[in-house]
């Protein structure tokens, strides 16, 4: 029963890609008939239909992220988009007009980070440049890993300067590959899409760019850094046993696994979800209207209505928008 249940989400996730597309698309379409027009009748079935789709797409990712990349956080995370979605298209069916505002930041979060996600002469500019940086870090501590083109993590990265490689002994090489879930831009995505959603003067927009989009890359290079020194040197090879029977792989041919999964699934996974909240803080007092987004999935997660503004002393916004 497991295993047809297991081959039947394996096979859905060949269609991540395409459904991908189709949800930005439905987004940006709800989006821009709600900001040119939000008396339209249509901006709403659009945009309900979109969160349907976006729910379809997370299911689609549940192999993915919990067999194949093997990843706690994002595992747990998926498994809750899925009825997440579904329930902002039920409450924005039903008239929770605010639910707008989160859609259009979806609408841009995919816009920026699908055309990374799918053009590969886009991944090699920022991967290479995220390994240089990385690196020039990397040098800063006094490691100096070699760094060779290709990676058995993805055929299409063969041309790419991306993957560090950790020598021990004559036999064992360990390979530490940057991918573009290694570049920060989803975090990025993610804050450009808070940012441009709401409505308020382009130069306080910019403000929360300034303070947050640095910021981000900034703490990814100190997280490739973290991981690719952790498990190229094999620092954590904590409990190797129990963590090879959690993530399922095999101790004897691969035992520097075990630092890997630590310092990335674990560790670094964990702080990167307080790093945005952290950042998302530095957002709202440069931009409080961004709390009307959060306000929303406070409440889709409590069934309870919250002033944030008042409860975290935000100063109100001035008429003349400074």
């Amino acid at each position: 029963m497991i295993e047809t249940v297991l081959g039947a989400l394996a096979w859905l996730n060949q269609w991540s890609d395409p459904l991908a597309w189709l949800v930005v698309a439905a987004f940006v379409a709800g989006a821009l008939l709600d900001w040119y027009d939000p008396d339209s009748d249509i901006a709403r079935p659009v945009t309900v239909g979109a969160w349907v789709l976006f729910a379809v797409f997370w299911f689609t990712l549940i192999y993915h992220f919990a067999f194949v990349q093997k990843s706690i956080v994002e595992g747990i995370g998926t498994l809750i988009a899925v009825p997440g979605c579904l329930y902002v298209a039920v409450l924005l069916r039903r008239g929770r007009d605010t639910l707008f505002v989160l859609s259009r930041a979806v609408a841009v979060m995919g816009a920026v980070y699908l055309p990374f996600e799918a053009i590969l002469v886009l991944q090699e500019v920022l991967i290479e440049m995220v390994v240089r940086h990385t690196e020039f870090l990397m040098g800063l501590l006094g490691y100096h890993p070699e760094i060779i083109q290709g990676s058995a993590v993805n055929p299409d990265y063969e041309s790419f300067r991306n993957t560090f490689t950790f020598q021990h002994g004559p036999d064992y090489r360990v390979a530490y590959t940057i991918v573009i879930a290694c570049t920060g831009i989803g975090s990025m995505a993610i804050m450009l899409g808070l940012i441009a959603a709401v409505r308020a003067p382009m130069r306080r927009k910019l403000r929360a760019v300034a303070v947050s989009i640095p910021v981000i890359y900034a703490l990814n290079l100190v997280r490739n850094v973290f991981i690719g020194l952790s498990f190229g040197n094999m620092k954590m090879q904590w409990f190797p046993e129990l963590t090879a029977s959690v993530f399922a792989f095999s101790l004897a041919q691969d035992p520097a696994r075990v630092s890997y999964y630590w310092a990335d699934r674990i560790i670094a996974q964990s702080a990167s979800v307080v790093a945005l909240v952290v950042i998302t803080w530095l957002v709202v007092r440069e931009l409080p209207e961004v709390l009307i987004i959060i306000e929303d999935l406070l409440y889709m997660a409590t069934g309870s209505e919250y002033d944030l503004r008042g409860a975290l002393d935000v100063k109100p916004v001035r008429a003349d928008g400074e």
